[in-house]
């Protein structure tokens, strides 16, 4: 069954397309990401999927609801974890969840019990008469996190949910979201983070100046955009050893600062020939999804445009 269903979805401000012609259906039960450079249209289409942005043109079908015309029943439904944390700095971790729960209409000990299990699930039990200006980021992050998962939603909008945690706390962050997927809950998540998408997704879109560049599971991307091993070179003189003897052992180039990426499917010769040379060092590694990223989305800085 479909939770998501996008069709020729268009987002224009003045004369800049942000989001251009989107096709996507992300299916109930899976963890679905959304990968771009900024300015890519991730933050946009999440805003167009639950009613805040109207489109230019398309359309939207979330949890079997029409976008933006029954956005209000949608969102009932729906449980979002933004990129800021808008968490009320006046009052406790509990007020918080309370508060939040009061905009769904919930009350009474069916409540009392959800906060319980919120609490736990975001390992911050210890912490329900705090303020939420004590707590870490990290802490502060799976607050949030709770908070979106008061009402029970069959759908959770995560806006890189991990920017700016050290790795332990990212970790718990991944193993609660993946106990969420056990549920049936469908994640549909927008990160940065390349090993967060190959840990988490089940199937991923590339995006770039609005459009989808690639779909599928983190495994047939690589598949079918890369080659299979990378040998990074670094050091003295890797720049003539790239053109003497890297480029004609590799399948592909590419030299990113000091630093030459060699693709290829067959990486013996490659690895034989550095071997002999002290003065490089090299990392032998297979290919990953930020390869992937890279190499439809380019090395070059984009800016987030103005809107």
């Amino acid at each position: 069954m479909t939770a998501i269903r996008l069709r020729g979805l268009t987002k224009c401000y003045g004369t800049d397309t942000v989001v251009d012609g989107i096709d996507l259906d992300v299916r109930r039960g899976e963890c679905f990401g959304l990968l771009g450079p900024n300015g890519a249209g991730k933050t946009t289409t999440l805003r167009l999927l639950l009613g805040h942005t109207h489109p230019t043109s398309g359309n939207i079908e979330v949890l079997g609801y029409g976008i933006p015309q029954e956005a209000r029943a949608m969102r009932a439904r729906v449980g979002v974890v933004p990129q800021q944390d808008s968490l009320d700095p006046d009052f406790t971790v509990v007020e918080n969840l309370y508060t939040y729960a009061s905009y769904f209409g919930l009350r009474g000990a069916d409540l009392e019990a959800r906060v319980v299990e919120l609490l736990e699930l975001a390992s911050l039990t210890a912490k329900a008469n705090a303020g939420v200006l004590q707590l870490s980021g990290g802490m502060r992050r799976r607050l949030t996190l709770a908070r979106a998962l008061v009402n029970r939603p069959d759908l959770v909008i995560l806006d890189e949910p991990t920017t700016g945690l050290d790795p332990q706390a990212r970790q718990l962050i991944w193993q609660r979201l993946r106990s969420l997927l056990t549920t049936g809950t469908t994640l549909v998540l927008t990160t940065h983070y390349m090993e967060e998408a190959a840990r988490l997704c089940d199937r991923l879109a590339i995006l770039d100046r609005g459009r989808v560049l690639a779909l599928g599971s983190p495994r047939e991307l690589i598949a079918a955009h890369i080659e299979p091993r990378v040998v990074e070179v670094h050091g003295p003189g890797v720049e003539t050893w790239r053109l003497s003897h890297g480029q004609h052992l590799a399948s592909r180039t590419e030299q990113v600062g000091e630093t030459v990426f060699c693709y290829t499917t067959d990486d013996q010769a490659l690895l034989a020939d550095l071997t002999t040379r002290p003065d490089l060092w090299f990392i032998h590694r297979p290919a990953s999804l930020e390869d992937v990223f890279l190499k439809l989305t380019g090395r070059e800085l984009h800016e987030e445009p103005r809107k």
